[in-house]
């Protein structure tokens, strides 16, 4: 890895017609001593600042070059086309994929330690005629892995998923042994390697209420989940579970995991952005880079009025920083 590039984070602002850009731009104002090259469309950058009233200098960024503190390095992608803050163009949907297909080409070829990404719309994607289901199976297709896990973390806990934006209908024939051991294994390696925790202690929670009450309320949880743990266990693994997810998140429970694994999107994630919404960060395991993103949306509504939180994204940079620092194969 060239030197200096074990410490620069490639920053995709996702979305242009959301508020994406504005956080980026903000994020450089405020702490311009971050090591950051935003992947995107100069132009758009710049018309952002100037619309938040800054003079921030937009360069141009190239191998060995090394961000000038008070500048934002950039990697020009270019827009398909014109872009409104708060309305979508389907016709800037390949833009996006783009900025975010360069940033990993960029970490495999040794330019850069991780990767961080604002907040993208699905939807929008799809109207444009792109099958894409989210950041993380994207992600998990450009690093050539067949399987990778969500977790989000914030102060005080971390959740990982078995299943991750699946209608609810789909979530219990989703949820099979070999996935769910690969997921723990995933969180286990990860947690260890990127986290500096020897010993990872994984509280994994039921799919059922009461966790099935032995099989009255769901067989899933005796049939599926028990045999995985037990199994595991018998590995040396420090699982706990399958644990009802109305009791899991108290106080005492949580202080003796270090991570929650949830059976799917809406089981776990509440709480923890109750927990620490504008702090916590959204996290692909298991690709062989580091990625983290924010914890929210595009956020249309409020595009273009300068009233954007950059805090998120904020947390998400400290996030990869710290996770390629404890990972002595993406540190060195």
């Amino acid at each position: 890895m060239p030197a200096g590039a074990q410490s620069l984070l490639a920053i995709t602002p996702g979305e242009p017609a959301g508020i994406g850009p504005e956080i980026v731009i903000k994020l450089a104002v405020k702490h311009p001593g971050l090591p950051i090259v935003a992947v995107a469309d100069p132009d758009l950058l710049h018309t952002t600042a100037q619309r938040l009233g800054s003079d921030l200098e937009i360069c141009e960024w190239k191998p060995g070059f090394v961000p000038i503190k008070g500048t934002l390095a950039c990697v020009p992608v270019p827009l398909q086309q014109d872009y409104e803050p708060g309305h979508l163009n389907p016709a800037n949907a390949p833009y996006v994929l783009n900025t975010i297909r360069r940033a990993v080409d960029l970490i495999q070829q040794g330019h850069m330690a991780a990767i961080v990404t604002g907040p993208v719309h699905k939807a929008v994607i799809n109207d444009a005629g792109i099958a894409f289901s989210g950041h993380t199976e994207f992600l998990a297709e450009l690093g050539k892995v067949p399987q990778v896990v969500m977790m989000l973390t914030a102060p005080g806990l971390r959740v990982a998923l078995v299943t991750t934006h699946l209608p609810l209908q789909q979530v219990s024939a989703s949820i099979t042994e070999k996935k769910l051991e690969d997921v723990i294994r995933i969180t286990n390696s990860s947690l260890q390697r990127n986290f500096g925790i020897p010993n990872p202690r994984l509280q994994v929670l039921g799919l059922n209420p009461h966790a099935g009450e032995g099989g009255h309320l769901g067989r899933e949880d005796d049939q599926v989940i028990r045999p995985v743990l037990e199994r595991l266990c018998s590995e040396g693994l420090d699982l706990t579970g399958p644990v009802p997810a109305d009791t899991a998140f108290t106080p005492p429970r949580l202080a003796r995991c270090d991570a929650v694994i949830a059976m799917y999107h809406d089981q776990g994630l509440p709480v923890l952005k109750h927990m620490g919404f504008g702090q916590s960060v959204n996290i692909t395991l298991g690709l062989p880079f580091v990625r983290t993103s924010v914890d929210h949306g595009t956020a249309l509504d409020i595009a273009g009025t300068g009233t954007a939180d950059e805090s998120s994204l904020y947390h998400a940079i400290r996030t990869a920083r710290e996770m390629t620092q404890n990972s002595p194969a993406l540190a060195s």
